[in-house]
Formats: structure tokens, sequence, C-alpha cells
């Protein structure tokens, strides 16, 4: 299993963050950046470097082999066709991003990002076994995490179809994208900067993974 914790903590390394990489359908886009963050000033790297570990622990107590695509939570990159890479190790089950949204104040919750077309080098089959992981989380997430569904995109479904996102569009084992909570939102920002609350969501993103794993 292939966890990738979104975003670095590089801050002040413009250069190497702005670096153009391959991002998939003849496109390229800048290496990485640190994200957004809460108005508090709580960081999305560090929210999802948290939650991530907190999710391999709970995944390797499972007898889960895990893979990060980040060291650290104190350098730049990888870049985001590099965490593809890594996401497409051959025999590696599945990959899961993880991010937080800087989205609109008035609006909170989770959603998770697909790919709106056929990821480049993905089968049909790992199409397929993309959107049962996706439909995993989801289930996962609504039972448990503390979150809503995001009342401001994915019209209650909490999915978001795009193009953009590298992971998506490069990785050739199946594929999810999280958003999980609205930085910007104050009742989300309180739950994603508490322990407890990454705890908890922590805990569903693992459920998640763990009932797509069949474990």
């Amino acid at each position: 299993m292939v966890l990738d914790p979104g975003h670095n903590g590089g801050a002040g390394q413009a250069a190497e963050n702005n670096k153009l990489v391959p991002a998939g359908y003849g496109r390229t886009k800048p290496c990485n950046t640190t994200g957004t963050s809460t108005n508090a000033g709580y960081p999305e790297h560090a929210y999802t470097w948290d939650v991530a570990n907190r999710v391999a622990t709970i995944l390797r107590a499972h007898g889960v082999r895990v893979l990060m695509t980040r060291p650290n939570d104190d350098g730049v990159g990888p870049c985001v066709n590099v965490r593809a890479s890594i996401e497409s190790t051959p025999g590696v089950a599945a990959a899961v991003a993880i991010h937080a949204d800087g989205g609109p104040s008035d609006g909170h919750g989770f959603h998770i990002c697909e790919d709106s077309r056929t990821p480049e080098g993905a089968s049909a089959t790992t199409v397929a076994r993309s959107k049962t992981l996706s439909y995993d989380m989801r289930s996962a997430l609504d039972a448990n995490s503390g979150l809503t569904r995001s009342t401001y995109i994915g019209g209650g479904t909490a999915f978001y179809p795009r193009d953009d996102l590298t992971g998506l569009n490069l990785s050739t084992n199946p594929t999810t994208f999280l958003e999980l909570g609205n930085m910007r939102n104050a009742g989300d920002a309180a739950i994603l900067s508490s322990s407890s609350g990454r705890a908890r969501i922590a805990a569903a993103v693992a459920a998640g993974i763990l009932a797509y794993l069949k474990r």
C-alpha cells in the first residue's frame, strides 16, 4: 500500500518547488508546494504528514506493507511525478493521496477527487479498482471520520472529477485522492488541528483501505 502525504515542508525553496515536471496528458506543473493552511497557520503539509503516519501505523498493525512517498516533513519533494511513480510500484495493491482543501470558508467537509479521463497507462481493471477504492473510502469517511461530505463541491456525492492531478493521471495502480476537510472553514479547522480529530480521520481512512484490501 502506498500513502502519499500531500505537499512538503520545504517552505522558502521556491526554485525547487516551482520546477516544471510531467503531469500527464502532455501537460506540466510545478514540482510541489507546501499546500494551504488554516487561518491560524496550521499547514496542510504537517496535517497530511501526521494523518498519513497514523494511517500507516494502523495498517502495519494489520500486516499491511506500507510505502510512504516522502520520508519526512522537512524537505522539498518528491515532485508530483515521482510520487506517481512510487504509487505505480509493481505489486502495490493501491495508493491513497492524503490532502486537505483550501476552499470557501462557509463550506465544510471531505471530498474525493477522481480522474475525469482514463489515466495514462492504467488498464480498465485498474480504473474500475480505483472506483471501488474511492467508494470504500467514502463509506468509511461517512461512517466515522467526524467530517461530513463536502457542502461546496461534489454535489453531495463527495466525488469530484478533474484531470489536473498528477498522481491520478500517471499512476498505473488503483489510486484515490482524498481532500480530508476544508482548512479555511472554522469548524473543519478545529477538527483538523486537534490530535483527536486527526486520530479519528486517520482511523476512518485506514478502515476504508482495509475494506478495500478485504482485511
